[in-house]
């Protein structure tokens, strides 16, 4: 085991994935000498060659078309996109041409194109540089969208994302960049679409997936100390979603809350709420119900906190849901 931070894991994993495979490239703004604005490529042009590790011009939209054409040329880039509120220039290319193609040319044509996001606030960081945009990508059919938690999943989800023939958007928690855990180097991890119970529970179901994983398992922590017994699932896979595991949960617990940094209007919590009160209307003993952020633009670093969910604003729903 080796104690690593969630952009340390990553590290390791994309090193891992171009040892293995000379076909996969890097490509991204100060990906290569600096190591990227959080350090997740550190040493990997030292160590792979300017050919391999590309600093681009700042151009997303130029990223990720170069990317696509080197897909089809048989090589399997890992794009940077350096903050989150930058992939909207890239947003022509990713929803019109690297969605679409594989389905255009009846599978024959492979777009092995991984996009890799930092993504949500809790950094301080002016604007453009906190989003939460993953309910534009999980609307665009032909993408595949995952997001890890912690640095065990990032350095296996990075690994198997990059092996993986579909475009996958992977979304990575920046401010959970510099989270600690012990990672086993060259295990395997859990299917890339496969959602995880990361603690369980008997009277509550907490759904969440990046940087919101670990305060629902604060937020469960908290809750057994009044005697609540809190079911924590971390889905990793946004796009298609693990319903298998979601269902048994909730169809044990009878009740739900699906907490993301986003929006609560039309964001992914929305469609989950949906199909669970599909599959497991008959259990359930109280609306499922969503915290997420508010329907407004992110807020300025000073008022982030006011913005993001909290501890208190999930136990909130914890307690409404159990109230019915």
């Amino acid at each position: 085991m080796t104690v690593l931070t969630l952009a340390k894991a990553l590290n390791e994993g994309l090193r891992a994935a171009m040892d293995a495979d000379p076909k996969v490239l890097i490509m991204g703004e100060d990906v290569g000498k600096l190591g990227g604005v959080f350090r997740v490529t550190d040493g990997l042009q030292k160590d792979f060659g300017e050919d391999r590790v590309i600093d681009t011009p700042l151009a997303e939209s130029g990223i990720i078309g170069t990317a696509i054409g080197l897909a089809i040329r048989g090589y399997r880039p890992v794009c940077e996109i350096q903050f989150d509120g930058f992939v909207f220039p890239a947003a022509d290319q990713i929803i019109t041409q690297l969605a679409k193609m594989p389905l255009r040319s009846l599978g024959k044509l492979k777009l092995p194109v991984v996009v890799r996001i930092p993504c949500g606030g809790g950094i301080g960081a002016v604007e453009h540089h906190s989003e939460s945009p993953e309910a534009y990508f999980t609307h665009t059919a032909g993408l595949r969208v995952v997001a890890c938690s912690n640095p065990v999943d990032a350095y296996t989800m990075i690994q198997d994302a990059v092996r993986s023939d579909d475009p996958i958007v992977f979304f990575e928690p920046k401010r959970r960049y510099w989270d600690k855990a012990d990672v086993e180097l060259g295990a395997p991890g859990l299917p890339l679409g496969k959602a995880k119970v990361v603690r369980t529970g008997n009277d509550v179901t907490l759904l969440a997936y990046g940087p919101m994983v670990k305060t629902c398992l604060e937020s469960a922590a908290a809750a057994e100390d009044d005697g609540r017994s809190v079911e924590v699932i971390d889905l990793r896979s946004l796009s298609p979603l693990d319903m298998g595991v979601i269902t048994e949960s909730v169809n044990r617990t009878g009740r739900c809350v699906v907490v993301h940094e986003a929006p609560v209007f039309t964001g992914l919590g929305g469609e989950l709420a949906a199909r669970i009160s599909e599959a497991c209307f008959f259990r359930l003993e109280s609306p499922v119900l969503r915290v997420g952020g508010f329907s407004t633009p992110y807020p300025p670093s000073r008022l982030e906190d006011h913005y993001l969910p909290d501890l208190d604003r999930v136990l909130d729903a914890v307690d409404r849901v159990l109230a019915y």
